[in-house]
């Protein structure tokens, strides 16, 4: 171990993992260590005595829940957009070869109690039986701008500068109602919250086109695809690709602690008496908990079916977004839902999650309105856990900190986080200018 590395990464999340393949590909010497002996932080995929074990202790599970090896069930549950950043990620650097890919059947949407499928095109908009007639000539009108808008053309922009309108500004020119404003924001855009309302519209108008764009690719019912086996295996392909590019790797490597010079700046990490020497550290919120603040938290229940859930044409994959208003809450809740179907559960059985960002200390009251939707539950998990944010000045101790995972049960902005972080270390900015048509390729539909 005692060698000098140009980057030492711990952890083996997959924002981690990320990093350690794109820094490996561009030629930077890395040593990635973890102090568990299984790949993925926080990000894993567990079987069903991993799940008993961390929930119930030492509990075995119960027969009737089928093969036991059959299970992956992830801890940080999210849907990939076939067309966001996350794919074009995969593209860039080639993982898509070490992995299959299915498109995810069903995208749909909370309101009033009942649950609908997005609409996400002017002709789906038509159909829509979230919206009255007179509304879906609105938010037909609305959807053929989206489409129609080009950023390079100023003829598709009928005159609004999107840099400098809110996104508020252009819905009251559509005259659209509240609750289409809530799916369109929440479902589509997939902001949050609402203050997206009174930024620039242009990011608002370009989530919508990637909704959009996405859901055409593989012509499912929703824009999104999922690992066949869960999300564990993402971090696992980039380690092999950081493998292929002559980054190190090593597992179980007790207390891994970062050692810094007397400036403050990182100069290498000491595990078990021994210590590498590296110019910048990358890694989780858990190994420099001192440079690091809370933020809040996200509480998430785990649910083992025998059924779909209710009112989504039997789908045995599917995303439905509660928008913060329909529950009266500051932020979204998302239902996430996986089945045999995506090689994460024996046959016949599904996996769902609810999450949110919790705004009480009570989880399973405030988790209740995703859990209502579900039907019976054969088994339910509770976890919740704290987010936290770099405090750092990178420039100043070298040591660059990802954010913890939020709520969301998509990759958009932990793509950004990593995208953001490679540029902090490289100076570079990432050219993810790819041809997504590979991702067909790769995607197994």
């Amino acid at each position: 171990m005692d060698e000098e590395y140009d980057v030492i990464v711990l952890g083996t999340g997959l924002k981690e993992c990320i990093l350690s393949g794109l820094l490996s590909v561009d030629g930077l010497k890395v040593l990635h260590m973890d102090r568990n002996d299984y790949y993925g932080g926080e990000s894993s995929s567990l079987n069903l005595t991993q799940l008993w074990k961390r929930f119930r202790g030492s509990d075995t599970p119960q027969e009737n829940l089928g093969a036991i090896r059959e299970y992956n069930v992830d801890m940080i549950p999210k849907f990939i957009m076939a067309n966001g950043g996350l794919v074009q990620t995969l593209i860039h650097t080639d993982v898509t070869k070490y992995l299959n890919f299915k498109a995810v059947d069903g995208s749909f949407v909370y309101k009033k109690g009942k649950i609908y499928k997005v609409p996400a095109t002017d002709v789906e908009a038509l159909k829509s039986p979230l919206m009255g007639l007179f509304e879906k000539r609105r938010a037909r009108k609305f959807f053929i701008y989206v489409q129609d808008y080009d950023e390079k053309d100023p003829k598709s922009h009928e005159g609004l500068d999107l840099s400098k309108v809110t996104a508020r500004e252009i819905i009251s020119k559509y005259g659209l109602e509240d609750d289409t404003i809530d799916f369109i924001g929440h479902a589509l855009a997939l902001h949050n919250d609402d203050d997206y309302l009174d930024q620039p519209a242009i990011d608002f108008v370009m989530r919508i086109k990637l909704y959009a764009e996405s859901l055409a690719r593989f012509q499912g019912g929703s824009p999104y695809i999922y690992p066949l086996y869960g999300l564990g295996e993402l971090p696992q392909a980039f380690a092999r690709l950081s493998a292929v590019y002559g980054g190190t790797y090593m597992l179980n490597k007790p207390e891994c602690k970062v050692e810094f010079d007397s400036s403050g700046k990182a100069i290498g990490v000491t595990s078990a008496g021994e210590t590498a020497k590296c110019k910048k550290v990358v890694c989780d919120p858990s190994y420099l908990s001192d440079k690091v603040k809370k933020v809040g938290k996200v509480a998430r229940a785990v649910c083992i079916m025998s059924h779909p859930i209710p009112d989504t044409n039997d789908a045995h994959s599917v995303q439905i977004i509660l928008p913060q208003k329909q529950l009266g809450r500051k932020s979204d809740m998302y239902l996430f839902c996986c089945s045999y179907a995506h090689n994460v559960a024996p046959k016949g059985k599904y996996i769902a999650f609810v999450s949110a960002e919790a705004e009480t200390d009570n989880p399973e009251e405030e988790l209740k309105p995703g859990i209502e939707l579900l039907g019976p539950i054969d088994e339910i998990f509770y976890h919740s856990y704290d987010a936290y944010v770099p405090t750092n000045q990178q420039e100043e101790d070298n040591c660059f900190i990802s954010g913890s995972y939020d709520a969301t049960t998509h990759f958009e902005s932990t793509v950004a986080d990593v995208l953001e972080m490679y540029t902090k270390i490289t100076g570079k900015t990432l050219d993810l200018s790819v041809d997504l048509s590979a991702a067909s390729a790769a995607a197994d539909n």
